[in-house]
């Protein structure tokens, strides 16, 4: 019998499908496993792990040799790697041809025409190393060790050209062990987040798109309209796999090596347990502990009562937040927060700060280097604030509680008071929202002691460790940084001198506040326009 070349063609194409597929398929004993191959047919982007020994990095190589055509699987280190191309080997057997240059790790001529590249991403800049070159499948391996810069990056260039061709991203991994992970349960909070408002069960999937600059969970995955652009929800899902999923870790001592683990990595890696702690920097600047501790504390009030400070950290630029933190006593509201595209100056985030006060709020801090010192220009003239602008740079008197150590600047001051406010023994009983980013963020600064005093890791240092700048953690500790009513802590002028904000009596208040609505009836912009 003669087939046409079409008939051929179309044959050929079966039999490399159905020797692709028997390269690798999900253990059967493995239930969960198995519904994460499943559901990597359908979803955008998967988080399949929390314990170790869970059979995750071996479903990632399975979809790279079966359902997807051009991969990627990434480690931190490319030196990880070696575990990883051992097992593609086995799993290749006699298929395709494997380049094991190191600039290459590449495999090729697989099955249905598959490519599967390894590679690893140390450094923040290595990510451009992977930009332009599509992929249907992207594997984070170990994902909690990058940076969340680096998967948002690189997984830009998710896509492919066949429509018949679905596209995933796949996160694995076990809890995070430093702050730079955190992202993680973030990202993934209607699963990992205990204190979520609306949590997920394993397997189900929701629904995310990003509506101005920010990433929210939306009903479906139905296009909708915002500000003219028609926006795409992506679907999410996070599967758990542990030891005992694992048929061919079940019949050696691999759990009881991970029964032997110091705690908490004991419950990260034998439970997959995301609410522990971790072993912190020796010169981590708050504790972790100290962090969770305040926001379990932290509970709604319909009645927080009066805002005694505003703190206001302004965007400079990229993918930086504006954010402002409302602090109420020891307690400190939900933080509010922009992207920094929609404030793109002053005039912009001066506006937001008057919309967004609390109802009798007047103290406001606002860090001014930067853009920061035009909002503190167009605020400190409005009637009944008493706005400071806050210079971290500037040299600080103050000493930590024992009077021994001094400050070097006003940025040690600031972490280092609300460290201090957050000790649970000899602190204010702080209370914090249950933010993900607000607590990777106060807990990413490193401290080092010199000869003047205790100096803090500078907000550009952090940016290139963590790759994202900790707006959130500068926002709160200005909100518990004394303001205008203490001296020392403001911008300097150009001659060099403190620029203290004036005290007005009430009645100079009042009638400015007259004046002031005067002319928004008159039509001047006024407050909602500055």
């Amino acid at each position: 019998m003669s087939l046409s070349e079409s008939e051929e063609r179309e044959l050929l194409n079966l039999l490399e499908a159905e020797q692709a597929d028997r390269l690798w398929e999900p253990h059967p004993a493995n239930v969960p496993q198995q519904d994460a191959y499943a559901l990597a047919l359908i979803v955008d982007e998967m988080f399949y792990g929390g314990a170790a020994g869970g059979g995750k990095s071996d479903l990632a190589e399975g979809l790279a040799f079966t359902v997807f055509k051009r991969s990627l699987i990434l480690r931190r280190e490319a030196s990880d790697l070696d575990g990883l191309i051992d097992r593609s080997r086995e799993i290749a057997g006699m298929q395709g041809r494997f380049n094991a240059s190191a600039s290459t790790l590449t495999w090729r001529n697989l099955p249905g025409g598959r490519t599967i590249r390894f590679g690893g991403c140390k450094n923040e800049a290595d990510k451009y190393s992977f930009q332009g070159r599509s992929r249907d499948l992207m594997v984070f391996d170990e994902a909690p060790q990058f940076l969340e810069s680096q998967v948002q990056f690189i997984s830009g260039w998710l896509r492919t050209e066949d429509v018949k061709q679905h596209c995933l991203l796949l996160l694995t991994g076990n809890p995070p062990t430093t702050p730079e992970g955190f992202w993680i349960v973030e990202r993934y909070a209607a699963w990992l987040d205990p204190q979520h408002p609306n949590p997920a069960a394993p397997g189900e999937i929701r629904w995310y798109a990003r509506v101005g600059g920010k990433e929210i969970e939306v009903a479906s995955g139905e296009s909708f309209e915002h500000e003219g652009e028609t926006l795409y929800p992506k679907s999410r899902t996070f599967i758990p796999a542990h030891v005992d999923d694992n048929p061919f870790y079940r019949e050696t001592n691999y759990k009881a090596q991970l029964q032997g683990l110091p705690e908490p990595l004991r419950s990260q890696m034998l439970y997959g347990n995301f609410e522990v702690g971790h072993d912190d920097d020796p010169w981590q600047v708050i504790p972790t502990a100290w962090v969770r501790a305040a926001q379990v504390r932290w509970s709604e009030r319909a009645d927080p009562g009066p805002c005694d400070m505003t703190g206001v950290d302004v965007a400079r630029g990229g993918k930086d937040k504006t954010v402002f933190a409302h602090r109420h006593g020891s307690w400190c509201a939900p933080l509010i927060k922009f992207a920094g595209k929609s404030t793109p100056d002053g005039q912009a985030v001066a506006g937001q700060v008057l919309a967004s006060l609390p109802e009798g709020a007047a103290n406001v801090n606002v860090d001014v280097i930067g853009v920061g010192s035009s909002v503190y220009d167009l605020l400190k003239d409005s009637p009944g604030l008493r706005v400071a602008g806050v210079n971290f740079a500037k040299a600080s008197e103050a000493t930590d509680r024992s009077g021994k150590l001094r400050l070097v600047n006003v940025r040690a001051e600031a972490y280092w008071s609300f460290r201090e406010a957050l000790d649970p023994e000899l602190g204010d009983n702080v209370a914090l929202p249950p933010d993900a980013e607000l607590l990777a963020d106060l807990c990413a600064a490193k401290w080092k002691l010199r000869t003047n005093g205790i100096q803090i890791e500078a907000k550009e240092d952090i940016v290139k460790r963590i790759g994202r700048s900790p707006d959130c953690a500068d926002a709160v500790v200005l909100a518990f940084l004394p303001g205008a009513t203490r001296p020392g802590i403001f911008r300097l002028d150009e001659l060099g001198e403190a620029s203290e904000a004036e005290q007005p009596s009430a009645e100079e208040q009042e009638a400015a506040q007259e004046e002031h609505l005067a002319d928004m009836l008159e039509g001047d912009e006024g407050w909602d326009g500055a």
